[in-house]
């Protein structure tokens, strides 16, 4: 556990927090199988209570996905602070080569406080167009499609939108938002060794990408909760972190969905008069200012609302806004939770005659693009080298532990924590956890004469979740 991020640590119920009710949550996330990889409260601007599910870690970053847009947001709103760029300011102002020979009314009238509040006037979200455009030109792919509603009148989540942001930015300042936000953001507030992808021209993605711990998720949150003052100093203005976080447009009427509460400049309303920046398969930073809260999370999960509902139902009915009595008992039970937090490895179950099933397996075409992969099977160990037509990462598979190895997702260098366990003679399976990103994957290996099934299942994705392979081992005659 780290104490050298910055931030000040006190027993929970010397915030009025109960212990006990800490420990429910996360029975809570236990009992409903919800996949957390990190957890931090912070009552009062004190950390409460912090883990990491075992092998994820304090000091490791961890993929945010759109938790990312709030950064952004926040890039945007220190652009404003210095006079740099107006809400109001109309986006094709800014790109007078990447325009279309003819703009529409709609695309005209298109500003970035519509950018900022998902409202460009798209029908539907038009992300993956862009972000495929043959010429590698987010900007000019943007620019091109057609706008059939007046901006501001109808609400459409679009990431693309979010990436025209980082691109009006990085016009106006020269800067990427790594860059930009380094001596305004991140320095303030401890954030080192911030990552963030880029397109194809070399803009920050804005609305994705960045990477950080779990630490800076919550300091981030603490920022927006004191009204971007830190240490005694107004690093964004009030009205920005005001105008960021209020209902700017209206996107849904289940009172019950934390999806449908209203959106601000790259913030979710929720219920409870909360809000959050949150990003998929669980990253939240929630914030709920009328009980001085803030709620940092990572995670591999697809029910993103059961998070939130177990921070509603468990968690805030039991906050005191005084001191509750001391605990010790209570406090002593969550300290050893806490500590003792792990998604376990597979069980530890070796077979002496596996190294005969070891070989180069040759796979057909498949949605997931492995060509080929190289398994040696050892007593203590087995490897996996993958052949994929943006790499070939190489995997090593305790029996009953985890095993580290370092790869490349998305351009970026990972690390995988991975185990195999022997189901009988000729079943293998295989556990790999990516613990900078979400993403954990398991491999499930049936072996008959030369020949491999691999039927792969990926804890938390956008599509398809479960595949089956069939690979060929590679023979001399071959």
């Amino acid at each position: 556990m780290s104490v050298e991020d910055g931030l000040k640590r006190s027993l929970p119920e010397n915030q009025g927090v109960c212990s006990g009710t800490i420990s429910q949550l996360l029975d809570h996330f236990a009992e409903k199988e919800l996949e957390l990889h990190s957890i931090m409260l912070l009552r009062y601007g004190q950390v409460v209570a912090e883990g990491w599910w075992e092998p994820y870690r304090a000091e490791r970053p961890h993929m945010l996905f759109s938790l990312s847009k709030s950064f952004t947001s926040t890039a945007i709103g220190f652009a404003v602070d210095e006079g740099l760029i107006s809400v109001e300011d109309k986006v094709c102002h800014f790109f007078p080569e990447e325009q279309p020979a003819r703009i529409g009314p709609n695309l005209e009238r298109m500003q970035i406080h519509h950018l900022l509040s998902m409202a460009t006037g798209h029908e539907e979200d038009p992300t993956e167009r862009v972000i495929q455009a043959s010429d590698g030109d987010w900007v000019r792919a943007f620019l091109s499609l057609d706008v059939p509603r007046e901006p501001g009148t109808h609400f459409v989540y679009n990431t693309a939108a979010t990436y025209m942001l980082a691109a009006i930015l990085h016009k106006v300042t020269g800067q990427s938002l790594v860059d930009y936000l380094t001596p305004r953001l991140f320095n303030p507030l401890g954030i080192v060794d911030a990552t963030w992808e880029t397109c194809p021209k070399g803009i920050n993605t804005g609305g994705f990408g960045l990477s950080i711990k779990t630490a800076d998720i919550a300091k981030f949150g603490q920022l927006y909760l004191q009204k971007g003052a830190w240490r005694g100093v107004q690093l964004i203005s009030p009205e920005w972190i005001d105008a960021a976080t209020k209902k700017q447009i209206s996107n849904g009427e289940d009172p019950l969905s934390d999806w449908n509460q209203g959106y601000g400049y790259q913030f979710w309303r929720c219920q409870h008069g909360a809000y959050r920046a949150d990003g998929a398969f669980g990253q939240f930073c929630i914030v709920v200012p009328k009980e001085e809260l803030v709620v940092a999370i990572t995670a591999g999960l697809n029910d993103m609302q059961g998070v939130l509902n177990g921070v509603w139902e468990i968690l805030l009915p039991a906050l005191s806004p005084a001191a509750l009595p001391e605990n010790k008992a209570g406090y002593a039970g969550l300290q050893r939770k806490l500590s003792e937090l792990v998604l376990p490895p597979l069980p530890s179950d070796k077979r002496s005659g596996a190294a005969g099933l070891s070989g180069h397996y040759l796979f057909a075409d498949n949605d997931l693009q492995l060509e080929a992969a190289t398994l040696t099977l050892e007593a203590d160990a087995c490897h996996v080298q993958l052949e994929l037509p943006f790499g070939q990462p190489r995997i090593t598979c305790g029996y009953g532990s985890y095993l580290q190895s370092k790869l490349s997702h998305r351009g970026q260098d990972v690390t995988a924590f991975s185990c195999a366990s022997w189901k009988n003679d000729t079943t293998l399976e295989f556990l790999s956890r990516i613990v900078e990103t979400p993403f954990a994957y398991k491999v499930t290996a049936l072996f008959t004469a030369g020949q491999v099934e691999l039927a792969i299942q990926v804890n938390c994705g956008f599509g398809p979740r479960e595949f089956v392979l069939h690979g060929k081992l590679e023979t001399a005659e071959d």
